[in-house]
């Protein structure tokens, strides 16, 4: 989770995308919480790969330990100085690279129930799609083992997309042959790849097997992270394993419209707000009618329709706008 998420500005200019809430929730909780649930065993460690300190400071690295320790593990917070690919980062978190891991891209959260096949040395998540020509997908022989990953194939290989997500029974093989890739100095696009340590592996008879997930939710940029809360919303809603409206909300003359989440302390006054509405804590909404839109906490809305709107933390909005995109301390009246 290294990366500035500069697909997602403003919103990630003072929030490290992977912490931005979605239906009450930063997306990296919601991913490893989802990660937990398929895995079905205990977890030892979580180890977090970040940036710069002055970025990802003493907040954030106190957040992701609030996290292990609510799932009974411990956190290892690692660094990625440089931007240089998904193989460097992971080899950033060396030490931690030993016995049965997990490996996960920090923006995207998933719905998924399946078993990890015991038999195979490595499990890589993947989503059926409609057009695999836009994704890296998986080839497949005729035990459905992984035999090859092919990048936005122009000729039909597989509808399963690899989604960012591998099972690796023992990620100390993986760390040997990324370790290779360093060493060889084995780029693509300027950067080290995990494909390349993965295709050492298939080359030497490592059995890869996929493990399908139902939803798979991408947060990249402000359209798809807005959808993305409105599916979890939806999902969140049929589960009800969580409240996801505060009992502290202060409504006045306003309706609720389900799904919704509302954060603690929120006051509605003559507002019509949902569906698919995430509103962080301590925020009012006056004279306004909101869906479709994630708003988070602190902030002041009035006299606003909004539909399809992404507004940060601290922010004063007083007009008549509708698909709106704004950050954190922004001011418009």
């Amino acid at each position: 989770m290294a990366g500035r998420g500069s697909r997602l500005r403003p919103h990630s200019l003072t929030v490290p995308k992977p912490l931005i809430p979605v239906a009450g929730q930063p997306i990296v909780h919601r991913l490893v919480k989802d990660i937990a649930k398929v895995l079905k065993q205990p977890i030892e460690e979580i180890a977090f790969v970040l940036g710069d300190p002055a970025w990802f400071g003493d907040e954030v690295v106190s957040s992701l330990k609030a996290l292990a320790k609510s799932l009974g593990a411990k956190a290892s917070i690692y660094r990625q100085d440089k931007p240089l690919g998904t193989g460097h980062a992971i080899m950033c978190a060396k030490p931690s690279l030993t016995g049965p891991a997990v490996i996960a891209y920090a923006d995207t959260l998933i719905r998924a129930e399946f078993d990890l096949d015991p038999a195979a040395d490595s499990v890589i998540w993947t989503k059926q799609v409609n057009n695999p020509e836009a994704y890296g997908v998986v080839k497949l022989n005729s035990k459905k083992e992984i035999v090859e990953l092919v990048e936005k194939p122009e000729t039909f290989v597989s509808d399963q997309a690899v989604i960012g997500i591998y099972y690796f029974k023992d990620v100390a093989v993986l760390k040997g042959k990324l370790q290779e890739i360093l060493d060889e100095n084995i780029m693509n696009g300027g950067e080290y790849q995990i494909n390349d340590g993965i295709k050492r592996m298939m080359a030497e008879g490592k059995v890869f097997k996929t493990g399908t997930v139902d939803e798979w939710m991408d947060c990249g940029n402000k359209a798809i992270t807005i959808e993305t809360n409105q599916r979890m919303l939806g999902f969140l809603n049929v589960d009800g394993e969580e409240q996801l409206v505060a009992s502290s909300v202060n409504l006045e003359n306003s309706n609720i419209i389900e799904p919704c989440f509302i954060g603690d302390n929120v006051v509605l006054k003559n507002s019509t707000i949902g569906p698919f509405v995430s509103i962080g804590n301590d925020t009012i909404i006056e004279n306004s009618t909101v869906k479709n839109s994630l708003i988070q906490t602190n902030t002041s809305i009035k006299n606003a329709n909004l539909d399809n709107a992404m507004i940060g933390n601290h922010v004063r909005y007083n007009g008549n706008y509708t698909s709106v995109s704004i950050g954190d301390y922004s001011v418009l009246e």
